[in-house]
């Protein structure tokens, strides 16, 4: 039985999306992908391509690079959603000037009364020194405490380290 809600965790390019997706693809079901990052330069396209290309076929996708509410809300049991990821996201709220307690809590409910399974991918930011500037002190805060309420939420908690997973809490299906 597949959880209805999986929190991948990892750093950058630890392999948590490629975890994820194989998590998503097992379970058989209608594959929806929810793209929170925007595409600023060359660099993001290219990024996204090689995603796009890794996940290959049989996924569709839904650009919600802010609002994630309505997109699960029109889910249904019969499909399993990636939501990759909620570092993106929370990016995106904090460069928009957002309330990001207000912003994270809505999302949290958005994911309890979301009626498909969902996958959601974070990165880890605090196994790093301090960073130099607010901005980046403030977003590593805001990004432990998401991350700290979605493993608390979640059924199923996956830290990916160097493309091998540890389960945190709950066991894989």
């Amino acid at each position: 039985m597949h959880p209805d809600l999986t929190f991948v965790l990892g750093g950058a390019a630890s392999g948590k999306s490629a975890f994820a997706e194989q998590l998503v693809v097992s379970t058989g079901k209608t594959r929806i992908y929810l793209a929170t990052s925007q595409v600023f330069d060359n660099e993001m396209r290219l990024k996204i391509r090689r995603h796009v290309d890794q996940r290959g076929d049989g996924w569709h996708t839904i650009e919600a690079p802010m609002d994630l509410r309505p997109a699960l809300a029109g889910l249904s049991r019969d499909q399993v959603c990636l939501i990759d990821c909620a570092t993106m996201w929370l990016s995106n709220h904090l460069l928009a000037g957002s309330d990001l307690e207000q912003e994270q809590a809505a999302l949290l409910a958005a994911l309890r009364t979301c009626p498909a399974q969902v996958v959601i991918v974070s990165n880890e930011v605090g196994h790093g020194i301090v960073p130099d500037n607010a901005l980046a002190r403030k977003f590593r805060e805001a990004q432990g405490r998401l991350n700290i309420a979605l493993a608390a939420q979640a059924d199923l908690v996956v830290q990916v380290i160097a493309g091998l997973p540890q389960i945190l809490k709950g066991q894989l299906p």
